[in-house]
């Protein structure tokens, strides 16, 4: 009888013991899970007369954000000296889009056209593996008689596994 108890205790044990070594196994194949983000941006000129531009930008190009960024403390204030021309970008995916205004208005089938445009772009980003996971957008419009300018800006925010 004891060495029934005994040899059940040590087949728990030795379950309980394989259960948690998986378990953190489990939980370090998490954290070494590599994943990229991509942000995909849609300008839409809402000036009047059609006189503005409209594009779908895509970045072909990775910069590293610590390159350009520095901190700021109590004792260390230094300036960030990042230059502008190392963080521009010059390899880019640019796609046309049309203006929601031309000579006559605002105009409807110029919408419709971007939708199709950027709907295909968000088609073959998800067939590539990216999962949409945010969107963002906003408005800077016609401030009054003097200022003619607007665009309508969003943001489409990806992320895939990286194997």
């Amino acid at each position: 009888m004891r060495k029934t108890i005994l040899t059940t205790m040590a087949v728990f044990i030795v379950f309980i013991t394989n259960t948690l070594a998986q378990e953190t196994l489990k939980e370090q194949d998490v954290l070494k899970q590599e994943f990229e983000v991509k942000v995909i941006t849609s300008i839409e000129s809402i000036i009047p007369d059609g006189l503005g531009r409209s594009r779908l930008i895509s970045s072909n190009d990775k910069r590293d954000y610590k390159k350009f960024t520095s901190t700021q403390t109590n004792d260390d204030n230094t300036r960030n000296k990042s230059k502008r021309k190392d963080i521009r970008v010059k390899d880019f995916e640019e796609t046309k889009l049309l203006n929601f205004y031309n000579i006559g208005g605002i105009r409807f089938q110029n919408i419709a056209a971007n939708d199709a445009v950027i709907s295909s772009k968000l088609t073959t980003m998800i067939a590539e593996g990216w999962d949409l996971i945010f969107v963002t957008s906003a408005v800077e419009s016609d401030a009054g008689k003097s200022d003619g300018n607007g665009i309508f800006i969003t943001r489409y925010i990806f992320k895939r596994k990286v194997y």
